[in-house]
């Protein structure tokens, strides 16, 4: 074996260089091992663009739950962006009418068109009241609606944990509803009435 550091003729059972003492047992386990990972590209940006709607709307949730974005922080933010978006529109009505009644003082053959430019500033004051609206009102009832879909879902798991067997270190009696010689006896009784 040829030494990486010195370029130094070595023995191959030697684990160590003999004139500069590089460690050529792990050159050795670096030229034996497998190829390393393949690149993925299903982990990349690139896989995100080609998504369908479907799976970009799962892992758009799935980001959501674990960084705790709940649907009623969804529904706090709504109102929150309503109430910005309101106050941006109030703010940009009251600027225009300030600037446009000023530009209107010199130049009075447009004065009317000028005058009425602030109602511009409308615009995002509705947007921004739609979404109060819709987050105090619409989302709300979404909220309520996923949350008796999460209990429900709750109940259902409780019912079918609690049919199943308990872990096996445990001295706990499980209650069952049903008996295994319950319908078996019925048979019989309807056999000997049968028989009669």
């Amino acid at each position: 074996m040829i030494c990486p550091r010195c370029n130094s003729n070595q023995v191959d059972d030697i684990k160590f260089c003999t004139f500069c003492g590089a460690n050529l047992q792990a050159v050795r386990e670096a030229l034996d091992a497998p190829e390393s990972k393949k690149f993925d590209w299903s982990n990349t940006w690139v896989a995100e663009m080609f998504m369908s709607g479907q799976m970009a709307e799962v892992r758009k949730l799935e980001m959501e739950r674990r960084l705790g974005i709940t649907p009623e922080v969804k529904r706090y933010n709504e109102v929150k962006a309503g109430v910005i978006v309101s106050c941006v529109g109030i703010g940009v009505s009251i600027f225009l009418h300030y600037l446009m009644h000023a530009v209107a003082n010199q130049n009075p053959r447009d004065a009317e068109l000028l005058n009425s430019i602030w109602l511009a500033g409308l615009i995002p004051f509705m947007v921004g009241l739609a979404l109060i609206i819709n987050g105090l009102v619409v989302s709300k009832k979404i909220v309520q609606a996923i949350e008796r879909e999460q209990k429900k879902n709750l109940v259902l798991e409780e019912a079918a944990a609690a049919k199943g067997l308990r872990a096996a270190d445990t001295s706990e009696f499980i209650p069952t509803n049903f008996s295994v010689t319950d319908q078996t006896t019925r048979h019989l009784e309807n056999a000997e009435r049968k028989a009669k």
